[in-house]
């Protein structure tokens, strides 16, 4: 009887898994195996709350493969040095992983190398729907604008979507643990694993999407960025189902998937824009800490700003323009270094994920792939723009609560017992300009 490991990393999934269906072509048995690796709480990565969503996804995963005659092993210790030990146990002799974008897991996949040579079987195409490095323009490893991409990304074509397993076997005898996260928690994380994420997707109205997906008290957006992080749903099997739809909102949500694939692309290339300028604008950053720790609290006296804040304390989520408006305060108007906010949200964002996150963030800031690195949202426009009534901020911002309409925007005319703004309105882009050199 052959053996075959398919390892885990950010494809908690039966449904569209290339890893789980080639390991189980390969050979009678698999051993479906996720390695906790220590390395990833050093380097900071191990927020409670991606602990406690990526415990929920291992536990549905391995519910899910019992169903079908298998169970999921779970190791803690180095990948490489753990998968090997289980290959020893079990006799496999391949080892089926994605292949990942950051620069963590190329060194994951080198060691893995150094260990199976070419028993290491690394699958595209299985975290993103194009593969990073698979379209790139004349001269260059990877696109730096978003929309010369997305038109190759559109006429590259996709693998075909696959059927998850009726059945798999597993050979006994192998002993793995479980994950306990600790720490402080987010009061009201959504629940983790495929199970939680399928339903999401059936229930989610993608025809709405392009109408309501900047309406921040509608909550409309799909809500399933956790669920793409950890590999619960599939970028390709997302992107199929949403395409049968062929109307505004469904062309709209696939937009954002090759937003994703961008990011990851532009990472791959260039791993250092995880922590540094991808484009040096020659920033001189002004330094506070009173100030970002108000920002972090949600104290800001700006009302908007700071409903997403403490959306981003309850839920561990943040809606995507509260993402933007909060990011270009703190970059923008507070004219803060961009790493301080990058690294805020990754501490709690269940679908805190440094493609995106870090590059994001860059995007706002003007240090990215962004073609306007001066374009500043004014927090005042933006609540004006997207929550018109109030109905967002009075949802998170409670003791502004008896503010009627657009008022709860601008305590201060009302005499509310609230933080005075940081900055005043009329002076919210100067601190900005000054420090770039800019009229």
């Amino acid at each position: 009887m052959t053996v075959s490991i398919a390892l885990f990393t950010q494809d908690l999934r039966l449904h569209d898994n290339p890893v789980l269906h080639a390991a189980r072509a390969a050979a009678d048995r698999v051993v479906p195996l996720f390695v906790l690796d220590p390395a990833v709480e050093g380097a900071g990565f191990a927020a409670p709350n991606r602990l406690a969503f990526l415990a929920d996804c291992l536990a549905d995963l391995d519910a899910s493969l019992r169903r079908i005659g298998s169970r999921l092993v779970v190791r803690r210790g180095e990948p490489a040095e753990q998968t090997a030990r289980v290959a020893a146990e079990a006799g496999a002799a391949t080892v089926h992983v994605a292949a990942g974008v950051s620069a963590f897991a190329h060194r994951r996949e080198e060691r893995l190398r150094e260990v199976f040579g070419d028993r290491l079987h690394v699958h595209d195409a299985s975290l993103t729907v194009v593969p990073a490095g698979r379209i790139t323009p004349a001269g260059r490893d990877h696109y730096a604008v978003f929309t010369p991409y997305h038109r190759a990304w559109q006429r590259t074509p996709r693998r075909n979507v696959l059927a998850a397993p009726r059945t798999l076997d597993t050979p006994d005898g192998i002993g793995g643990e479980s994950l306990q996260p600790t720490g402080p928690l987010s009061p009201a994380l959504p629940p983790g694993g495929e199970s939680a994420a399928r339903r999401r997707w059936r229930r989610w109205d993608v025809d709405a999407y392009a109408r309501v997906h900047d309406d921040l008290a509608a909550d409309a957006t799909s809500r399933l960025s956790p669920y793409l992080h950890f590999g619960c749903l599939s970028a390709t099997e997302l992107v199929e189902r949403a395409l049968r739809r062929d109307g505004e909102g469904a062309q709209a949500f696939v937009r954002q998937l090759a937003w994703r694939d961008f990011h990851r692309q532009v990472l791959a290339a260039r791993p250092d824009a995880a922590h540094r300028d991808y484009r040096d604008r020659d920033d001189h950053w002004h330094r506070d800490e009173r100030e970002a720790e108000a920002w972090r609290q949600g104290r800001t006296g700006y009302p908007i700003v700071d409903a997403g804040m403490r959306q981003l304390a309850e839920e561990g989520w943040m809606h995507n323009r509260a993402r933007l408006l909060t990011a270009s305060f703190l970059a923008k108007s507070l004219y803060l270094d961009w790493r301080i906010g990058a690294a805020h949200f990754l501490s709690l964002l269940v679908d805190g994920d440094v493609a995106d996150n870090q590059l994001n963030w860059q995007w706002v800031a003007g240090t990215g792939t962004d073609t306007r690195p001066n374009r500043v949202l004014n927090p005042l426009r933006q609540a004006d723009r997207y929550d018109p009534d109030g109905a967002y901020v009075r949802r998170w911002v409670p003791e502004l609560a008896h503010l009627p309409g657009p008022a709860v925007h601008r305590p201060w005319l009302h005499g509310a017992d609230y933080p005075a703004p940081l900055i005043a309105p009329d002076a919210l882009t100067e601190r900005f300009h000054r420090g770039r050199g800019l009229d």
